[in-house]
């Protein structure tokens, strides 16, 4: 049955994926090309691959029983390495797990933790869900925003790279760790409860290279169980029941 032909069913044309007066996504427009065929598994004795991120990526397989369990790890491996999911990184990546790059891009594509394009040196993600939005999430963001050089309002949809290039700000949706509202993660690392006064502190020691606001990292709580030392092979081995 075809649409009657009303204001109330306006025609799209072809390609237009954008809404008149809207801002265009290249993600609509253009594609990121990939090295190689990327539907076919790449020889590692063909590709470069540094033989530190070979090892990471190996001992990654190693804790799964599906090779392809360990595709976000290899990720992980490919970002630290080089800042992002190069198209060369994830072909290496591809060629140590023996799957398919255009895998691993569908893998990476799916969150956005992962990125696809070059982006600022550090990474700072503030949470403004709502028990961080309570505690003062958005003027956090904002104070982030302005330490950095940021565009706010861009750093409030979808994020933004300040102009030299050293910071990517975002707000971002719950990172699950409401008890440290107003939080941020820097650089993959939880920091909190923070204020906005905190975050002109932490870039200039971003910038600094110094540690970053060590009493606020989440990484120097102790442990809820404690920090006894245990022999049970469930938690020191690093496998689960399984294996």
């Amino acid at each position: 049955m075809s649409a009657p032909d009303s204001p109330d069913f306006p025609e799209i044309p072809v390609g237009g994926f954008v809404g008149e007066g809207l801002p265009e996504d290249p993600a609509n427009t253009t594609g990121r090309k990939p090295l190689g065929n990327p539907a076919e598994v790449p020889e590692l004795s063909e590709v470069d691959c540094p033989p530190e991120l070979q090892k990471e990526i190996e001992n990654a397989m190693s804790r799964y029983p599906e090779k392809n369990s360990a595709s976000i790890p290899a990720l992980w491996a490919v970002q630290r390495l080089y800042g992002w999911c190069s198209p060369e990184g994830v072909r290496q990546a591809a060629a140590v797990m023996g799957v398919t790059p255009a895998y691993l891009e569908s893998v990476a594509s799916f969150y956005d933790l992962f990125f696809l394009e070059p982006t600022g040196r550090h990474r700072v993600r503030v949470c403004t869900n709502i028990s961080c939005w309570m505690r003062g999430g958005d003027r956090l963001l904002g104070a982030f925003a302005g330490a950095t050089g940021c565009d706010p309002g861009k750093a409030s949809h979808g994020g933004t790279v300040s102009d030299d290039g050293e910071f990517f700000v975002t707000g971002s949706e719950c990172l699950g760790a409401c008890d440290l509202a107003p939080m941020a993660s820097i650089d993959e690392r939880y920091y909190g409860p923070l204020t906005e006064d905190d975050a002109a502190a932490i870039v200039r020691e971003l910038r600094d290279g110094a540690e970053v606001e060590p009493e606020l990292a989440l990484a120097s709580r102790g442990l809820a169980g404690g920090d006894d030392p245990t022999d049970d092979p469930r938690v020191d081995s690093l496998k689960g029941p399984n294996r």
